[in-house]
């Protein structure tokens, strides 16, 4: 079962970045990911001024690391996300952890 992770990426300046770099940091990512496989997947990236944060779906965090390394990316901080909340989940009576059929819900809504 794939995990889900957050990575914290710091990247000075990154966010001046052009389209054409920012294309190819995207195709360079695609790359890694159709070398290493099916265990590794990258959903989405959030660019600020100096770093980004990325949500990938791996069967372990070593994969991550992998991924960063071969990549040439940063990977300063890997955390593994436990519970996805948003401004539904006020009528929750308590927090589902990830599984797989939450994670299928949450990439399918």
């Amino acid at each position: 079962m794939l995990k889900k992770f957050i990575i914290e990426r710091n990247i000075p300046g990154v966010g001046r970045s052009s389209e054409e770099q920012m294309r190819e940091m995207a195709q360079k990512s695609n790359s890694v990911i159709a070398q290493l496989g099916t265990g590794i997947q990258w959903r989405e990236s959030y660019v600020t001024d100096d770093k980004i944060y990325c949500v990938y779906m791996a069967e372990n965090k070593d994969l991550v690391k992998e991924h960063a390394k071969k990549a040439g990316f940063p990977a300063d901080k890997i955390s593994e996300i436990n519970v996805v909340m948003d401004p539904t989940s006020e009528g929750q009576e308590r927090f589902k952890p990830m599984t797989k059929e939450n994670i299928t819900q949450t990439h399918m809504s």
